[in-house]
């Protein structure tokens, strides 16, 4: 992967790979075009860039991470790097941990434009996702809404569920974080059927990868 010295990073996105591989490539291309640095659209050229890096290199340098993290990184300036490190799960699942992450990547997304980690909780039967009106969905986002479309599972937007959760106020029964890095990760102690059936899905888009390999 690339090694040269960036200036200071002002966009850092952290994939998880399955096996050498990209599992939610396009989904995460995707988002990546749609972000923004120092207020800009993240060129396509670099999102050209980095197709290519992950069709030409991504395989030999998740050789020693095969199910590691694949992370780019681009600088004020626009350079962009990328490299891979090994993958290491959440040490707290508790709703009001996964809301402070959330929170967290909310004031990333007042940046970028898409937050790389959000919470969502389900009410009522359906599920509510803690964005802001008219924040772009990441990567991982895109698949839960896939997947709730599929299901007959209405989304409706939250803005202030992250912020709820974390003190304890939100009115839900089940809370689940959709994150880039980590999958989909129900709750500790309010998981539910239905995040558990959503991150059943994601892990089997991984299981797949694995299978390729």
């Amino acid at each position: 992967m690339d090694e040269f010295e960036l200036g200071v990073p002002a966009l850092v996105c952290r994939w998880r790979l399955a096996a050498r591989t990209l599992p939610l490539e396009n989904r995460h291309l995707r988002a990546l075009s749609q972000r923004r640095v120092n207020d800009a659209p993240v060129s396509t050229g670099l999102v050209a860039w980095a197709k290519q890096h992950i069709e030409w290199t991504l395989a030999d340098g998740a050789a020693l991470n095969p199910d590691g993290v694949l992370m780019v990184v681009v600088d004020e300036a626009g350079r962009a790097a990328m490299t891979v490190g090994p993958y290491e799960p959440l040490t707290s699942l508790a709703p009001r941990d996964l809301a402070a992450r959330a929170l967290q990547a909310q004031r990333e997304a007042a940046a970028t434009g898409i937050a790389p980690e959000s919470l969502w909780a389900v009410r009522d039967g359906s599920l509510v996702w803690g964005a802001e009106p008219g924040e772009l969905p990441s990567g991982a986002a895109t698949l839960v809404l896939d997947l709730a479309r599929t299901l007959g599972i209405a989304v409706t937007r939250g803005p202030r569920l992250a912020e709820a959760a974390r003190a304890g106020e939100a009115p839900v029964d089940e809370v689940l974080l959709v994150s880039d890095e980590h999958g989909v990760v129900p709750a500790a102690g309010a998981g539910g059927e239905l995040p558990l059936r959503l991150a059943q899905g994601y892990g089997k888009l991984l299981d797949r990868a694995r299978a390729r390999r």
